[in-house]
């Protein structure tokens, strides 16, 4: 109940002692859910989500990259981006990632549709990091579709949450020409909300505080990034050991995971929704729904942003997205690289959470610089080290750059996966005919 001014009157409750969390915390990693993961290994379906974009737009690509920090003019500038080599804007490569309109084709046979019934029910899933391999560029009026399936299943002991499943998911990336813009191969841990709950690793964990110099020596960070721009950087002019320099993404806020959001980044199905909609999603996956300390349902991805909610299953305060830090990653190497270099492979491991008034410091080199199938590669290494000089992200890329004469270029799409992923859309145009 709340009086006339809104001010809720209701004592607050622990969550931990709601029905609803409760149940949450009994649902298990179970044997049987193992084993049917293991049967839908290989299998690769239509992507049928309708993501908050499905279609590139100059201004929803300036949103994404400012939702993520970045002020890069390739991409939020139309009228800087058309003297480039692009001619155009162009997107934030992860952006690919978020970007998804719904692929049709045949339906799923009903052996798989039993496999994945309530598959690791009420389970919690960590990003916990992923593998790209880039082909092409997306520019407005892009259209993006995907297909995808599991590749891998692995059952560990995490010394956070006990018995963990991790996945490895191939998410195939396809423009409406039927070209492969990406591979996005997504790794997620999959944990016991109870166990999390119970072993707390992290509960004496204190919140970062910060005085004005501490904000100053930050700040200090951001005046002096650099962004490589229209100066091409030539891979002749790169040495083993070079620094990429540093960036300073933080101190992490609400605000942050807001932006993030808004820029486009959707979480679908499982999106956050308002009113008559969020009803319709809880009448659709009860088991996302936890009452807070107010009563009320509400999404358990709000860990990301309620304290509370974070504390009943074993986190110390709220934390990001492992995908934000993902973006970061591409911000610090976009950036290096400039509008002429092309971001060919990433590889990043999410190793500790990045909680709540955490900064995270992002740093890098050179470790090698080769020619290959008749590109100029350079491979680099990136760490992101937060506050407490704790690794919390470790990557590596590998970057084409242009020589004094010539111009870097994505690499082919292998045949295979090119000519699978043109009958995936043309299954997709023929059934759109209907």
């Amino acid at each position: 109940m709340a009086d006339d001014s809104g001010t809720a009157t209701a004592e607050k409750k622990d969550v931990r002692e709601s029905e609803e969390w409760q149940k949450a915390v009994e649902y298990s990693i179970t044997d049987e859910d193992i084993e049917r993961q293991n049967k839908l290994l290989g299998y690769y379906q239509p992507a049928k989500t309708r993501e908050y974009i499905q279609t590139a737009t100059t201004d929803n690509i300036r949103n994404f990259a400012h939702g993520c920090g970045d002020d890069n003019p390739l991409f939020c500038d139309p009228e800087y981006a058309r003297g480039t080599r692009w001619g155009s804007v162009i997107a934030p490569g992860m952006m690919t990632g978020v970007i998804n309109s719904p692929m049709k084709g045949d339906p799923t046979p009903d052996e798989i549709r039993a496999l994945k019934k309530s598959l690791f029910k009420g389970v919690h899933v960590f990003v916990s990091g992923s593998k790209w391999n880039f082909y092409r560029p997306v520019f407005p009026g892009d259209t993006i579709y995907s297909y995808n399936g599991d590749e891998t299943c692995e059952v560990k002991q995490s010394e956070f949450s006990g018995r963990s499943v991790i996945t490895v998911r191939k998410d195939v990336k396809v423009n409406q020409r039927g070209e492969v813009v990406a591979v996005y191969r997504i790794l997620r841990v999959l944990t016991e909300r109870k166990t999390a709950a119970k072993k707390g690793k992290y509960a004496d964990l204190k919140p970062a505080e910060y005085d004005d110099a501490a904000i100053a020596e930050i700040d200090e960070v951001y005046a002096n990034e650099k962004v490589r721009g229209a100066e091409p950087r030539l891979f002749d002019d790169v040495t083993v050991g070079d620094s990429l320099g540093k960036m300073a993404k933080g101190p992490l806020t609400v605000t942050d995971v807001i932006c993030f959001h808004a820029g486009g980044y959707g979480f679908v199905p499982y999106a956050p929704t308002v009113g008559r909609l969020a009803y319709k999603n809880r009448m659709r996956i009860p088991a996302f729904y936890i009452k807070n300390e107010y009563g009320v349902p509400d999404v358990a991805q709000r860990l990301h942003w309620d304290p509370v909610w974070a504390q009943a299953i074993g986190n110390p305060m709220a934390y990001d997205y492992g995908v934000m830090r993902e973006n970061y990653l591409w911000h610090y190497l976009n950036d290096w690289a400039g509008d002429d270099g092309v971001i060919t492979y990433v590889h990043d491991e999410i190793r500790k959470f990045n909680y709540m008034g955490d900064v995270q410091f992002v740093t890098g080199e050179v470790t090698g610089k080769r020619e290959e199938g008749g590109q100029n590669l350079v491979d680099v290494e990136v760490r992101f080290i937060n506050q407490r000089d704790t690794e919390t992200v470790k990557a590596n890329a590998t970057i084409a750059l242009p020589k004094k004469k010539g111009i870097a270029m994505y690499p082919e799409v292998p045949r295979e996966l090119a000519e699978e992923a043109a009958e995936m859309m043309a299954r997709h145009w023929e059934l759109s005919k209907r």
